[in-house]
């Protein structure tokens, strides 16, 4: 009977301790970790976006994997299209950056990937989740859906998202988002 009831201690004093432990938000930031976060602060600040949601978009793209290349060409950590850096670049006046940066330098890929979310902010009057869309469909598929009533740009119908990888890329960067949200006040 004494065993039991020790087991049953132990069992409740275990519970408790791995209840805190998951209630802790310092604990949660090992499975949500933001790294790079002075460049992701500097950038987001200078365009005038929330840092949370450029995390939380880098960690949908390449999870910080510095130099990434996707399989249609999108470079570095915020996996941006070759062809929308040069325009980009362009447009902002980078005349010191080439594409090899784009791919491997944080601090140039970062500046890059957050002018154009301020750009894609100023298409779409900040509505953020027509936005995260946009990063990833690009803006003239988003306009079209919001003009033809397919998709009002809102979270609650992601659903009618027509692309599929949109509609989760969406919900991707909002789970992360939400997870950044809570274990990050000071970012």
């Amino acid at each position: 009977m004494r065993l039991l009831r020790k087991k049953r201690v132990l069992l409740l004093l275990f519970l408790g301790f791995v209840a805190i432990l998951f209630l802790n938000s310092a604990w949660l930031s090992m499975f949500y970790p933001i790294y790079y976060k002075e460049e992701i602060k500097q950038h987001a600040q200078e365009n005038g976006l929330d840092p949370l949601i450029v995390a939380a978009i880098i960690k949908a793209e390449s999870n910080y994997k510095v130099g990434a290349e996707s399989r249609k060409g999108a470079l570095g950590i915020m996996q941006i299209m070759p062809g929308t850096a040069e325009w980009i670049i362009d447009q902002a006046k980078y005349d010191k950056v080439h594409l090899n940066q784009v791919k491997n330098e944080i601090d140039v890929n970062v500046r890059i990937g957050t002018w154009y979310l301020n750009y894609l902010s100023e298409q779409f009057d900040g509505n953020i989740i027509a936005v995260i869309a946009a990063y990833n469909a690009g803006p003239t598929h988003v306009k079209n859906w919001i003009k033809s009533k397919r998709w009002d740009g809102q979270l609650n119908t992601v659903d009618d998202i027509p692309f599929p990888e949109t509609r989760n890329y969406v919900l991707r960067v909002t789970h992360y988002y939400k997870q950044y949200s809570e274990i990050y006040d000071d970012f």
